[in-house]
């Protein structure tokens, strides 16, 4: 699991802007979502990360890491990013990121 990365500022490379379709599956993408460089996730690939309270598509995002999604019964946890001072409630969280996250189970982590 990936709790050292709660509180801090990272920079996120959107490989999925907001309004993309995911390449296999169809969904379009309702936030920007992209990874962040140089890091190694439980599914071999770079840290994936959701980047919440931005409403145009963006090449990349700095901001503060507010939560993670833990996934538990799949390797491959996602950060929640937003602005510095912006936060948002699991419900928020969970309604906003429900357009990928429906198919996984699993729990919100905060400090």
């Amino acid at each position: 699991m990936n709790e050292n990365y709660l509180g801090q500022t990272v920079k996120v490379k959107m490989d999925r802007p907001l309004g993309t379709k995911h390449p296999k599956h169809g969904f379009i993408y309702e936030v920007n979502y992209g990874y962040i460089p140089n890091t190694v996730s439980g599914d071999g690939e770079e840290l994936d990360a959701y980047v919440l309270g931005e409403h145009n598509p963006l090449e990349e995002f700095k901001g503060e890491v507010i939560a993670i999604i833990h996934r538990t019964n799949d390797d491959d946890d996602k950060l929640v990013v937003a602005a510095k001072g912006k936060n948002y409630t699991d419900e928020q969280i969970r309604a906003l990121t429900e357009f990928q996250e429906q198919w996984f189970e699993s729990v919100i982590i905060r400090k």
